[in-house]
């Protein structure tokens, strides 16, 4: 187990956690971002991304420090903190994106990781291979090779209380990155950032960025923090701690501010378009849009990095509340809804609904039908999972409507889309409290039907009839043969008329 690294809460495969940073001093608590800092131009003082912003951590290029002569020797003599005057835990990369960049890069992990070490960084990366979407696979596993060299190394390095990064690579093979992903775990290393998905966000393929997180996440125990290298839009955020990502970076609110763009959970404006500011942080509460544009380039730089981070920083507490109150999937569900390919990711994510169950908790506050995702969630796969756990005897009713006042069925049991079938006395109990609105898709009534034909196959000697008001075909025809069918209205009246005769019969 790695005891740097301790879960508190949980909802879905997200978690808050707390990461123990020894060499800084700190413990950071997850999901955290960690602005990206160029040493060599300052937007928002490091300073002021903990003091304003509450950064607990930051990352900066150990790389580029090295190879500015200035810099270099300044970082030696005082160390990152005091010359970044940064009080929190500080994460060096080590010229792998440079690397990728340009190809080439002139140095190793041990000479790069003894400078990261030299320099006080407090949480390092060796230098891995970042393999870019949709390479050949005999390339993706040839650098996957050299990145796995490269953790050899790694570990082969005494770095004292300074905690070590394991990138996960493997480009678009979701069965590579679990392989990357299970070998890093294997080592003595302790942070495991996914690597070379910004290709991937940049191209707006939100579903092959999750594809390659549940990938790695296959691979990884519990307790490893995950980092997804270069991803800090507030779009995604919800939907990469959702997967199981604990730690973001990214230099975009910076980035984008010097282009002019700024950051929403909805996606990105451009100023010059905006007519009002759709936010409250204090930069938005203060100016206009045209006060904005009238700023010089320099100080509007840096009031549209300023709001980048707020807005940024207020997704991810955001997030966290919709952990502590367990709907993370309903926010994850709203933000699909700001993009076509969001919602591509959103549906990706679906995809691995019976991975996500296992770390799912069993029970949470409500369940709100937003849409006919929602038939897909955990919750409900995993209740037709636990429907072998049910006893079923005789002659048994399965029915939306309320309780028969006849003898005819042995039991009575609600039938609720997309659930599907369950004895009264768990009517009380999460997820079937769930808010269903009253038009239906046709997803929900599936999703129903596939649950009573779970419950026939669990129990093969008994007498099924379900109850239904108006099911689509393509839901009644999941349904087994077995299974009597009637529409609600038709049973409710037969049995109505039933009681009332032998309510006469009895006077």
């Amino acid at each position: 187990m790695r005891d740097h690294f301790e879960i508190r809460d949980g909802d879905l495969a997200g978690r808050i956690g707390r990461l123990t940073v020894p060499r800084a001093g700190v413990t950071v608590e997850t999901p955290a971002l960690l602005p990206v800092v160029n040493p060599n131009i300052d937007t928002v003082p490091p300073s002021k991304l903990e003091s304003e912003f509450g950064a607990e951590i930051l990352i900066t290029n150990s790389y580029i420090i090295k190879k500015n002569s200035h810099l270099e020797k300044e970082a030696l003599d005082v160390g990152l903190h005091e010359m970044l005057d940064f009080h929190g835990a500080i994460m060096t990369d080590s010229g792998s994106f440079q690397l990728a960049e340009y190809g080439d890069i002139d140095t190793t992990t041990k000479e790069i990781l003894q400078f990261q070490y030299d320099i006080g960084t407090d949480i390092a990366t060796p230098v891995d291979i970042p393999t870019p979407p949709d390479v050949d696979r005999e390339d993706a596993e040839s650098d996957l090779e050299i990145t796995k060299q490269a953790l050899a190394d790694a570990e082969e390095i005494d770095t004292g209380d300074m905690l070590v990064n394991a990138p996960i690579q493997g480009s678009t093979y979701p069965d590579l990155r679990e392989e990357a992903a299970r070998h890093a775990y294997g080592t003595d290393l302790d942070v495991f950032p996914i690597g070379a998905v910004v290709p991937m966000m940049n191209d707006y393929r939100y579903d092959d960025m999750v594809d390659a997180i549940a990938g790695a996440k296959r691979g990884l125990g519990v307790d490893a923090p995950v980092h997804l290298f270069g991803a800090g839009h507030p779009m995604m955020l919800a939907l990469a701690v959702a997967m199981g990502c604990d730690l973001f970076d990214s230099a975009a609110y910076a980035l984008y501010a010097r282009d002019g763009r700024y950051l929403t959970v909805r996606g990105t404006e451009h100023l010059e378009d905006l007519e009002y500011l759709p936010c409250t942080c204090p930069v938005c509460s203060e100016y206009s849009p045209d006060d904005l544009r009238a700023k010089g380039s320099k100080e509007q730089e840096q009031l549209l990095a300023e709001h980048n981070l707020y807005v940024t920083f207020a997704e991810l507490r955001r997030i966290k509340q919709a952990i502590r109150d367990g709907n993370l999937m309903e926010l994850v569900e709203e933000r699909a809804r700001s993009h076509p390919t969001m919602l591509d990711g959103y549906r990706a994510l679906l995809d691995h609904v019976d991975q996500l169950e296992r770390e799912d908790p069993a029970s949470k506050g409500a369940f709100f039908y937003a849409s006919n995702e929602s038939s897909y969630r955990p919750e409900v796969a995993r209740h037709h999972d636990r429907l072998d756990r049910l006893s079923a005897e005789g002659n048994i009713l399965l029915t939306e409507g309320g309780t028969p006042s006849s003898d005819e069925f042995d039991e009575a049991w609600r039938v609720v889309p997309p659930f599907g079938p369950f004895p009264r006395a768990l009517s009380e109990t999460y997820p079937l409290t769930a808010e269903i609105p009253e038009r239906l898709d046709r997803d929900a009534y599936e999703q129903a039907a596939r649950g009573v034909s779970r419950l026939v196959e669990e129990n093969p000697g008994v007498e099924f009839t379900l109850a239904h008001n108006d099911w689509p075909a393509s839901a009644l025809d999941l349904v087994p043969d077995s299974v009597t069918q009637e529409s609600l209205y038709a049973v409710t009246e037969r049995l109505a008329a039933v009681a009332e005769s032998d309510a006469s019969d009895d006077e």
